[in-house]
């Protein structure tokens, strides 16, 4: 028993207890996530990284379906050579009773763009004016030739589903620097979820609390953030302090149930979000000028582009990771490519950029990684003719390539100006500086200082981690 002499003598009094809430509230306390003790609670305050790392947010902007590389970013005139004449090589194919062998030159123009002089399709002009502040990456992998495999690859590190998503490791590593709005978001489009559904931004076997949050691609954006009259001001504050008090007594009769911790949080985080979302969300206080810079107010650009400046204002709040969706198979062009191809890039090549532009105007790009892509990009050759006359080509398209595609990153210490790797001379596969999708995810996380090998989660007494194939590698000619 101490009397309370001892207890101010030993440094337990009021002091002492204010300077561990603030460094409690600032993530400066132990982190025994990190330090592989195991875990009390789990929580999104901020926690310091292994290492140095340049990056401290991330926003993904992920083309579901496969936008074609060969008529975007990786122009091959041995295709324009042999267009219409039977393909000299072997093809994998996803869709065999679709296939043909007939080769498909690219039917938009390429050119040179920026001080580097990186290619880019006419379909994209808005990104090729940014191409000195990216990365070009022409020989992404992952070999598993459909949809869902390839999503989860890039996701979760692996070709299973049900795994965390980067998202949810990155927040769990790291936690958030703001507590009055989630740590992980997950802006989706308004025609719908990608394929895998919810699984694109899951928290796994990670507890709950790292889930991604779903902010609405319309109005309102969040449900229920208004409190009923009858609980608004100081009714509701008593509410929420009374009930804050069950929810504790309630938790510590149930140690380590994360499940109810990550509701708990879930509860108070929500009453904290009333302010602060709305803020955030509210994009009439930016000006005229940067709204008509991501194409707000503009049919085909007007939902990208709100949730691309939604984005950015989530990222300067404090928010660890964002991910924008495309509607599910917005990319997948089996058939139609010359119509559909056109319009999945109207709608996000003027916001994308202006993303990239806007971040670095506010001096945000250095620390923040931008990324562009799908799961895949597409054949050389020509998919569904169904009937059609050999120089028709109005309903054809292309089929899925997991072998060798295209994805830009900016930002975060990632090299600008850089086009790395290279696909055959059919962009079929790719054949030099590969950078399959355990390769990117180790990039990644040591652009944000964090140890593949320490960043783990203890389940059923086993390690787990984001990375499990030893091959995986940091791709030093990425960074700047």
């Amino acid at each position: 028993m101490l009397t309370r002499r001892d207890f101010l003598e030993r440094g337990y009094g009021l002091g002492g207890i204010a300077l561990a809430t603030l460094l409690q509230e600032q993530g400066l306390l132990a982190n025994p996530a990190l330090s592989g003790a195991a875990h009390a609670s789990y929580d999104n305050l901020p926690k310091p990284p292994h290492g140095f790392g340049q990056a401290k947010a991330m926003i993904s902007m992920f083309m579901q379906g496969g936008p074609s590389h060969i008529d975007l970013f990786d122009p091959k005139p041995e295709l324009t050579r042999l267009d219409g004449k039977e393909f000299p090589g072997e093809v994998k194919y996803d869709d065999a009773a679709g296939a043909s062998r007939e080769v498909m030159g690219c039917p938009w123009k390429f050119s040179k763009h920026g001080q580097s002089g990186m290619d880019f399709s006419e379909l994209v002009p808005h990104m090729a004016g940014i191409a000195d502040e990216m990365t070009m990456i022409r020989s992404m992998h992952t070999g598993v030739n459909n949809h869902g495999q390839s999503i989860n690859a890039l996701h979760n590190g692996s070709i299973l589903t049900g795994r965390p998503t980067l998202g949810s490791w990155l927040t769990y590593g790291l936690g958030s620097e703001n507590r009055n709005l989630p740590a992980y978001v997950a802006l989706t489009d308004p025609r719908g979820l990608p394929v895998l559904g919810v699984d694109n931004f899951t928290n796994g076997w990670l507890p709950s609390v790292y889930q991604g949050t779903v902010i609405r691609p319309k109005e309102p954006r969040i449900l229920n953030l208004d409190p009923p009259m009858s609980l608004k001001g100081t009714a509701q504050d008593r509410y929420l302090d009374f009930v804050g008090g069950l929810n504790r007594r309630h938790l510590e009769e149930r140690p380590g149930e994360t499940e109810l911790e990550a509701r708990i949080q879930s509860f108070e985080l929500a009453a904290r979000m009333q302010v602060a979302a709305k803020e955030a969300l509210d994009l009439s206080q930016e000006s005229e000028a940067t709204k008509a810079m991501y194409g707000i107010g503009v049919k085909e650009t007007d939902d990208f582009g709100s949730r691309c400046l939604i984005a950015r204002r989530l990222i300067e709040r404090g928010v660890r990771f964002v991910s924008i969706f495309t509607g599910n198979q917005t990319w997948d062009n089996h058939t139609s490519i010359l119509t559909s191809l056109p319009a999945a890039c109207v709608y996000v090549d003027k916001p994308a950029a202006a993303l990239v532009r806007d971040l670095k105007q506010r001096g945000l790009l250095d620390t923040t990684i931008v990324h562009w892509g799908g799961e895949m990009g597409r054949l050389p050759v020509i998919q569904n003719r169904a009937g059609a006359a050999k120089g028709d080509r109005k309903s054809v398209g292309r089929d899925h390539n997991t072998y060798g595609f295209s994805m830009w990153v900016a930002g975060g210490g990632f090299k600008g100006g850089h086009t790395h790797g290279a696909t055959d001379e059919f962009g079929h596969k790719a054949v030099e500086d590969i950078v399959n999708h355990y390769d990117y995810h180790a990039t990644l996380l040591h652009l944000f200082g964090l140890d593949p090998k320490s960043l783990v989660y203890k389940r059923n007494g086993i390690d787990q981690a984001l990375i499990t194939d030893e091959r995986a590698r940091v791709v030093s000619e990425l960074l700047a």
